[in-house]
């Protein structure tokens, strides 16, 4: 049961805007920022919603590793494709132009792809897949990150998490939307298990030793120093469980999010310079767009999509188990418990949005006040 206090989703997405903007974000690109963000709690994925909202965007802003104003320039151009330099700007920004010019390509001439380089975390990247979704189009996107994934038999971190995210319109009231790291967890749950003081269960990390750690705030500090990695998906540092598997996919996700942009990757996109100084982190993102209607219809696919979750979902149960999820239906269960309750916001944030608040002088008083 939660007991967490909810803010009203309007208080949070109005807030937000206006702290953008006192940041320097222009009020357009703050209204897509703002939403994203949300998007991610609005799913029940915390790690990267109002938690990651001052520590990874306002705190990057006032360090000088993110440019509250995004500069896009288009460096290359044909009727279905599209690379983008995002000069460091707002990632989310950059990816919501990218996405709107890919949808308009994908429906006149069936499918379109892009990249994005020099640019800056973008959020959920559900969120970009699913603006294709609502077009009825499909959404294909991933984005390398900061090294945290270990590749199998090693314990360095050279990968980031990159998500391999996919959003697939049906028949149903949401759509299949699968949006995952390629790690075993990403590294913004550990985040949130830090904040919440919750520790990282174990066989999430390896480490250089070997030992077992599963404080939450000591984990991301010895990301940070680099005497630990995330594990990729299956586990790691051996292939005994076929870690080599996420580990193969981390490694697609970032060579497409690099090569096809001609941007940076791995240890480049770490945020600090060989000093240990902060720098630009300069990641890339890619995305692909497909319009059903250029293969047998979309009343097709959207049918034959929802009839192949359903069967997977009345298939025979495991003992002790009631039910069997597709991708994308916990989230769209979530909605439908929040959104005429709010925001549940922890303790640490309550703290972090009076503080913004108080100083920008901004007119809010939120629920959790007494």
């Amino acid at each position: 049961m939660e007991t967490r206090p909810y803010v009203p989703w309007e208080m949070m997405n109005n807030f937000m805007i206006d702290v953008f903007k006192a940041y320097g974000v222009p009020e357009e690109d703050a209204k897509i920022c703002a939403d994203v963000l949300l998007e991610s709690d609005r799913r029940g994925i915390e790690s990267h919603g109002c938690n990651r909202f001052k520590p990874i965007y306002i705190d990057r802003i006032v360090k000088g590793t993110l440019l509250p104003k995004t500069d896009l320039e288009i460096i290359k151009e044909t009727p279905t494709t599209v690379v983008m330099d995002a000069h460091d700007g707002m990632g989310m920004v950059a990816a919501h132009a990218m996405m709107e010019k890919l949808i308009r390509k994908a429906k006149e001439y069936g499918m379109a792809g892009g990249a994005i380089r020099n640019s800056t975390h973008y959020g959920i990247a559900g969120y970009w897949s699913d603006m294709a979704v609502k077009e009825g189009l499909i959404g294909v996107t991933g984005t390398n990150a900061r090294p945290s994934i270990a590749p199998t038999f090693g314990v360095e971190n050279m990968l980031g998490t990159n998500p391999l995210t996919f959003s697939l319109p049906t028949d149903e009231e949401f759509p299949f939307c699968l949006d995952c790291a390629t790690s075993i967890v990403q590294r913004g749950k550990i985040e949130y298990y830090a904040r919440i003081g919750k520790e990282t269960p174990e066989g999430m990390i390896v480490t250089h030793d070997g030992s077992v750690v599963k404080d939450s705030s000591q984990i991301l500090k010895m990301l940070v120093d680099g005497t630990a990695a995330l594990a990729p998906l299956g586990g790691g540092p051996s292939d005994e469980m076929c870690g080599y598997k996420g580990y193969g996919y981390a490694s697609v996700v970032e060579i497409l999010s690099s090569a096809l942009a001609g941007g940076e990757f791995m240890k480049a996109l770490s945020g600090v310079d060989e000093n240990g100084k902060p720098r630009m982190y300069h990641l890339g993102h890619f995305f692909f767009v497909v319009d059903p209607e250029a293969f047998m219809g979309l009343d097709t696919f959207k049918k034959i999509a929802g009839d192949i979750c359903r069967q997977l979902r009345n298939s025979k149960k495991a003992i002790g188990y009631d039910r069997i999820y597709t991708a994308g239906e916990k989230e769209y269960l979530v909605w439908q418990e929040r959104k005429d309750k709010g925001v549940p916001v922890s303790e640490a944030v309550q703290k972090e949005l009076v503080a913004m608040r108080d100083a920008h002088n901004l007119p809010y008083k939120f629920p959790f006040e007494v």
